[in-house]
């Protein structure tokens, strides 16, 4: 069982313009998708499509309409009742794929409600193999939250992952972890480095800054270190190696979600136990094919090219498989 934690879920419309958009100007779009989102109800709907066994936890109203659409997806979940209404966030998608996403704060918690949304994962995590602590917080906890979440579940058996960003990210650095998935501005964020030089390094095929940032991070934490770059693909730094993988050529239509199912692509690969490279290729082919879709779908197997990723052992500058 892959369980997800959304504290910050969202309702996802997509917008596709069928020309770049344009400031200030009225616009006609040519399709509108309306779909369930949050990063962890993004990573858990790719893992249900991979046919394993997950579960969705996020705080919603009952009659929220966000549960009605996880309902329509047949999404397993696990709502905490609040009294408010789960955000939208807005997403334009331009022909090229470039995406402008607006995103709303959310629906404030109060102490209790977050002290309950934590009870509710730690009841939850007995038996899981992952927990996977997903994007941004609402307003309300502080950004130790996810630290907490992690440091309550201690002494389970599960393994935690963490996609998130700014204070919450710094928090939860401060102490061990199982998988972290930054991209590279995060990565840069987390650690102290300097994001221009980490881009611009990459972009001439120079992975040792990105390499060292990722080390420094597995050095602090113990984690596992995912980190996705976009069109130029992703590391995967642990503590026995290092690799790089190129992603196969798609048609881009939508970058959202794209590395929710990254996340999701290394965390049904390792639990099928397959070895550190595979995990990354698995990843980054993910990545690709939900790059490929309109919305945030989450991609099926079958629309997986695995063939089409080219992983690099960085350790020996070797090409694996």
């Amino acid at each position: 069982m892959i369980v997800t934690v959304t504290a910050n879920p969202s309702l996802d419309r997509t917008l596709e313009l069928a020309a770049p958009l344009s400031r200030g100007e009225v616009q006609r779009a040519t399709s509108v998708r309306a779909e369930p989102g949050g990063k962890g109800v993004n990573v858990a709907r790719v893992v249900s499509e991979a046919g394993l066994s997950t579960l969705a936890l996020l705080p919603a109203r009952t009659s929220d309409p966000l549960l009605t659409a996880l309902d329509t997806v047949g999404l397993p979940y696990l709502a905490l009742p609040i009294d408010g209404d789960v955000r939208s966030n807005v997403t334009v998608a331009d022909p090229d794929g470039t995406t402008t996403k607006i995103n709303a704060p959310g629906f404030r918690l109060d102490p209790a409600e977050a002290h309950a949304l934590v009870d509710l994962v730690v009841e939850n995590a007995r038996g899981a193999s992952w927990v996977a602590l997903c994007g941004s917080l609402p307003p309300g906890p502080s950004d130790n939250w996810y630290r907490t979440v992690i440091d309550e579940l201690d002494g389970q058996q599960c393994r935690v992952a963490v996609d998130t960003s700014g204070g919450p990210l710094s928090a939860t650095v401060r102490g061990r972890v199982d998988l972290l998935k930054p991209n590279d501005e995060e990565l840069a964020e987390a650690t102290g480095a300097d994001p221009a030089r980490l881009v611009a390094a990459t972009s001439r095929g120079d992975y040792e800054p990105l390499l060292a940032a990722a080390r420094t991070l597995v050095d602090r934490t113990g984690a596992a270190v995912l980190a996705t770059l976009g069109a130029t693909g992703a590391i995967l730094v642990t503590d026995t190696g290092n690799w790089f993988a190129t992603p196969p050529p798609i048609v881009p239509r939508s970058t959202v979600g794209a590395g929710d199912s990254a996340l999701a692509g290394y965390l049904i690969a390792e639990t099928r136990g397959a070895a550190e490279p595979d995990r990354l290729r698995s990843a980054v082919a993910y990545g690709s094919a939900a790059t490929a879709l309109a919305g945030t779908q989450p991609p099926a197997p079958g629309q997986l090219d695995l063939a089409g990723v080219t992983v690099t052992d960085l350790s020996g500058a070797a090409r694996v498989g």
